[in-house]
């Protein structure tokens, strides 16, 4: 099974949490669209009543409309019954690194206040500790992105300006914001990185997800494991 068909074995069982009346947080990145075009197809085949997707990004907004998943906006709902999204990484204690689709600050915003926060993976995205494959994005003032890129260096971090693919220049966040993607030796305690990186002036949000998921699906060669906190 390759990385593709665990991606879309894991969205399939995520739809298994979503019930009539339900406000869904929607994720951004390539496991989360599955799990929105698979939750479009079960609200038009299997009437589901009432459910409706609140997106994190741009993106998610434009595939849920058009897969048919009725959307709504952060100040329309109450409540969030559930969120579902990837991780780029996941560590033993369920900690995430996030924000590789440059969505982190809604993402963060919107999982945060979730009921339930499902997150989707397949098993590459396991690591023994945060850091340990990826660096960590960090959503900053454009103004300020040398300036808080020098100070990256007081955590030992290694930061790179993220540069856009098709277009010139950097990336640009749905909030008009950029992004730095900072290398750190380990991370030991995200908890306390993810607040102390965030007490930067100029820094909007960053990619270190603690103690917010709390089941997290993997797939496997051999099927989807469950992970709970």
């Amino acid at each position: 099974m390759n990385t593709e068909e665990m991606k879309k074995q894991v969205a399939k069982e995520a739809l298994k949490y979503i019930e009539d009346d339900m406000i869904v947080g929607l994720g951004t990145g390539s496991t989360t669209a599955y799990f929105i075009q698979m939750l479009g197809k079960m609200i038009m085949n299997e009437g589901l009543f009432d459910v409706y997707g609140l997106p994190t990004s741009y993106q998610a907004r434009i595939l849920a409309l058009e897969s048919g998943v009725p959307v709504v906006s952060l100040d329309e709902v109450d409540a969030i019954d559930i969120a579902v999204d990837g991780a780029d990484e996941v560590d033993p204690h369920l900690n995430l690194i996030k924000g590789r689709g440059a969505a982190l600050t809604m993402e963060k915003i919107i999982e945060y206040r979730a009921g339930t926060f499902l997150v989707l993976v397949d098993e590459s995205k396991l690591v023994e500790y945060l850091g340990q494959k990826m660096p960590v994005p960090i959503e900053v003032i454009p103004a300020a992105w040398r300036v808080i890129k020098e100070e990256l260096e007081v955590f030992n971090a290694t930061a790179e300006l993220r540069m856009g693919i098709k277009k010139d220049g950097p990336v640009v966040t749905d909030n008009g914001n950029f992004i730095l993607d900072a290398k750190f030796e380990r991370i030991e305690d995200p908890l306390d990185l993810e607040i102390e990186l965030n007490n930067i002036p100029g820094v909007v949000e960053n990619g270190i997800f603690a103690d917010i998921a709390d089941i997290v699906l993997v797939g496997t060669k051999e099927g989807v494991k469950k992970l709970e906190r």
